[in-house]
């Protein structure tokens, strides 16, 4: 399968670039297509929960790239776990989480023997919870004691809308010294992709971002299933 049909379903439009960027990088034979509901986002920042409207509405877009025939599905939002779980459960087509090959990636990192040590920037408060709440889960499974600290970065999605990358990238870089002494570093959204130099310049430790380790983890999964 030299040519997979890979369906990239976003809830906003700031994950479009950094995820295309990705797949440039690291494969680019691959065909996409991109299918974009920028109300989810919205809406479950407004609703502060998932709701099984929002759910179904996930559920309805991987239906609809399954009709196309794609051969994986990966989604590039962050706070709607559940939902893609329900979405993968529905169509059967292998469906990757936005965060899944960076929590794998972090979980992976040495810490001497110790607790983990890790952080998490979030530039969308509303991802902060689930992801922490996916990232123990998996770390219960691998047998990883993990201490997760979390930092959201207020006014820095907004930056990024605007058309300000410099400063969504200072906002991030300066946030990231509040995370202190971790074994790694992990960026929450897509769209924060393209500050993980800035990130890196401020701390000793990786930072691991979604949209390269997405790509790479599919690019496995579905090459060499």
């Amino acid at each position: 399968m030299s040519s997979p049909r890979i369906a990239l379903i976003h809830a906003t439009a700031l994950a479009v670039e950094p995820i295309r960027a990705a797949f440039e990088r690291h494969w680019p034979q691959a065909r996409r297509m991109n299918l974009l509901d920028d109300s989810l986002s919205v809406d479950r920042a407004e609703a502060g929960a998932l709701t099984p409207a929002m759910v179904q509405r996930f559920v309805d877009l991987a239906q609809y790239a399954q009709r196309t025939g794609c051969d994986g599905i990966l989604f590039t939002c962050s706070a709607f776990g559940p939902a893609i779980e329900a979405a993968a459960r529905a169509t059967g087509v292998p469906t990757l989480k936005p965060n899944e090959a960076m929590f794998e990636q972090a979980l992976a990192q040495d810490s001497g023997g110790g607790v983990l040590k890790l952080g998490l920037l979030a530039t969308f408060r509303a991802s902060i919870a689930s992801m922490a709440e996916e990232l123990e889960a998996l770390a219960s499974g691998r047998g990883r004691a993990i201490a997760l600290r979390s930092v959201f970065v207020p006014e820095a999605m907004d930056d990024l809308a605007q058309g300000r990358a410099a400063d969504h990238h200072r906002k991030v870089a300066a946030a990231a010294r509040e995370l202190g002494d971790c074994h790694a570093v992990m960026l929450a959204q897509f769209s924060m992709a393209a500050a993980a130099g800035a990130v890196q310049a401020t701390l000793a430790c990786p930072v691991l971002s979604s949209p390269d380790c997405a790509v790479l983890a599919l690019r496995q999964g579905i090459l060499h299933a």
